[in-house]
């Protein structure tokens, strides 16, 4: 399996409370800006919550559940975590990989669907829809969730695939703002892949993740 010299990557186990990732998430981009921590991958899964992102729209939380809202400081809408869901934080220097946000954000998509391709499952984007998606037309749903944040050019969250999550949970928002469509899971598919074959083929993946934002360092 490849190895990462320059970067960390960890593997929660349990459930990690969402107010406490994202103050370690603040603190180590810090200090990877500064010189003092290296980059880093972090894998987690969270207690049932929601997130806000800064264009959130209030009418879209009904919440009937009362899970606990968090303010996530990342671009986006409202996004559920869970159980089940697995959950990436990438803590990378763009300064050091072309200082591209688009090209970031379009690294991460492709990554999330290769990953799910290893998985037995075929996933796509969608035009003018944000999110990783499987199927079509009327059976369209989706699978997968990002949202990023970019601070003196260090990156901040990440990604949410979900494995096998509890999908009525959803219903206390419109995920990301879209309504048409529903969401999904890797386990609702009918593919047996679990949280560690995921996990398994996110670092399989990582190099290709690597190149693709190095490529645009090495055009600039």
């Amino acid at each position: 399996m490849d190895s990462f010299p320059d970067i960390d990557w960890t593997i929660s186990p349990g459930l990690t409370p969402y107010a406490e990732a994202l103050e370690a998430m603040e603190q180590r981009a810090a200090a990877v800006r500064a010189g003092e921590a290296r980059e880093m991958v972090w894998l987690l899964e969270h207690p049932p919550l929601f997130t806000a992102g800064t264009s959130a729209d209030p009418a879209e939380l009904s919440n009937p559940l009362g899970f606990p809202v968090f303010a996530a400081g990342r671009g986006g809408r409202y996004t559920y975590h869970g159980p089940g869901q697995r959950v990436g934080y990438l803590i990378l220097d763009l300064e050091r990989r072309g200082k591209d946000i688009r090209n970031f954000v379009h690294a991460l998509e492709q990554y999330m669907i290769d990953t799910l391709g290893r998985c037995g499952v075929e996933a796509h984007r969608a035009p003018g829809r944000i999110g990783i998606w499987v199927g079509d037309g009327r059976d369209e749903s989706k699978i997968g969730a990002l949202g990023v944040r970019v601070k003196r050019w260090v990156t901040l969250h990440g990604f949410s695939i979900n494995v096998d999550p509890d999908l009525s949970h959803f219903t206390g928002i419109v995920p990301c703002g879209i309504s048409e469509f529903g969401v999904t899971s890797v386990a609702a598919l009918g593919k047996s892949a679990t949280m560690s074959e995921i996990d398994s083929a996110l670092r399989h993946g990582f190099s290709q993740f690597l190149d693709d934002l190095n490529r645009k360092r090495k055009e600039s």
